[in-house]
């Protein structure tokens, strides 16, 4: 068959080119297009290959590949199943860390404002590392120097390997769940990328992240860069420098006690000398003061007195004001007023019954006189002559002339007593008499 015999003759290539048209269903398998500037063919990663990879294939990216030559018979095409995959010109690795290290910067895992600051005198330090390495040596030496009385509780995993991620975070996972640990020390010694490659795993870098107690990054040398020294709360360049970060110097820690207590000493001395002048000065204000007012006591009982005596002078004259006004009264005395006026009443009530009587009769003569006068100049006496006054009905007009009535018009004639309703039969004028 064809297949079996190309398979067998091309069953290990390598080929260059451009990863183009890249498909990746949910069955896991990897389709893409393999080509350069002339020719393709098309390439499958089956999914029990492409889970070893460390970095995510991308469109467009050069690559070198190693697989088979076969043949789909169903399209009778010709194409290549690969067993590996290497990005051209940088390492999968390096390739692998860029990538992680974007989408986790993305997320914000790196940034400064997330992390923890280190406690200055922690109980209890973590560490996270292999029993058999030289980092364990370095950092016990340290933490032991530094602070004999330290507690440390060791989480001891692999460093490296395929567990060696998984174990790291599961034991980060349990020193936060311990309780009394304040800081995590996790590392190794040195190593190429490959090496250090437990410390880029993205199940590491999202447990430090995690992690709620503070975490220190020892992995390597200074030259080393991993991925958890981007996430964790402090990176030091050597696992002796993580020891010596998390814990300060007991003897020198005790030697600046010292210090301050005699400094504190001093400075105690001296504000309590302070102290003390301000009190004698406060005692001395406090006598000069007593005497002030033992001074100002004596003027108070003088003034006192003085205005004693000045109230009894003014209560005395007071008194002798009150007495003179009272005789000054009693010679104003209303009711004298009224009894020596109620005597002289009766002579001035006979004196003005005779003026009341004179003058009533000189009224009484004038009044009659003019109702004599009255009774002369009165209508009525002139109406008892004989006269009569006429009116117009209704108007009520009283008449003065004959040419002021026609005939037939009703008149209404007022006598000295009663009155009489006449009608105008004939009208007579001056000139006809």
């Amino acid at each position: 068959m064809l297949r079996t015999s190309i398979e067998e003759q091309f069953s290990d290539i390598y080929l260059e080119g451009e990863l183009s048209n890249l498909r990746v269903p949910g069955s896991g398998h990897v389709y893409c297009t393999l080509k350069d500037k002339t020719s393709q063919i098309r390439a499958v990663l089956f999914r029990s290959a492409a889970v070893r990879l460390r970095f995510a294939l991308q469109e467009g990216m050069q690559v070198i590949v190693r697989g088979r030559l076969t043949v789909y018979e169903l399209r009778g095409e010709y194409q290549i199943v690969l067993d590996a995959v290497e990005p051209k010109g940088v390492g999968a690795l390096q390739l692998a860390f860029e990538q992680l290290k974007e989408r986790l910067a993305s997320e914000g895992l790196f940034g400064q404002d997330r992390k923890k600051s280190i406690p200055a005198f922690p109980r209890t330090v973590g560490v996270v590392t292999s029993l058999t390495g030289a980092a364990i040596r370095d950092i016990l030496a340290v933490l032991r120097r530094r602070w004999p009385t330290i507690h440390i509780l060791i989480a001891p995993v692999q460093v490296q390997g395929e567990s060696a991620g998984r174990q790291i975070a599961e034991a980060l996972a349990h020193l936060n769940d311990w309780g009394s640990v304040d800081v995590i020390i996790v590392g190794r010694g040195g190593g190429s990328l490959e090496d250090l490659w437990s410390f880029n795993e993205e199940i590491v870098v999202r447990a430090i992240a995690a992690s709620h107690v503070p975490v220190v990054s020892a992995v390597g040398h200074e030259i080393d860069v991993t991925l958890a020294d981007f996430v964790a709360d402090f990176r030091a360049p050597t696992p002796s420098a993580a020891a010596e970060a998390v814990v300060p110097v007991l003897a020198e820690v005790v030697e600046r006690l010292r210090e301050l207590t005699v400094r504190t000493g001093q400075v105690m001395l001296r504000h309590c000398a302070f102290e003390r002048q301000r009190l004698d000065a406060g005692i001395r204000g406090v006598k000069d003061v007593r005497f002030r007012l033992q001074e100002a006591a004596q003027q108070t009982d003088d003034m006192v007195d003085r205005l004693r005596e000045m109230v009894q002078q003014l209560l005395t004259s007071g008194r002798e004001r009150v007495h003179e006004a009272r005789r000054d009264l009693s010679g104003l005395n209303p009711m004298l007023a009224i009894k020596q006026g109620l005597a002289t009443v009766p002579q001035y009530s006979k004196r003005l019954e005779g003026q009341m009587g004179v003058m009533l009769a000189q009224h009484r003569h004038r009044i009659y006189a003019t109702l004599a006068q009255l009774n002369t100049l009165s209508p009525l006496a002139i109406l008892g002559r004989g006269y009569s006054i006429l009116q117009t009905v209704p108007a009520g007009q009283i008449l003065h002339r004959a040419n002021d009535v026609e005939v037939g018009q009703e008149l209404e004639a007022q006598l000295a007593s009663g009155r009489l309703s006449c009608t105008v039969t004939r009208v007579f004028n001056d000139s006809s008499v």
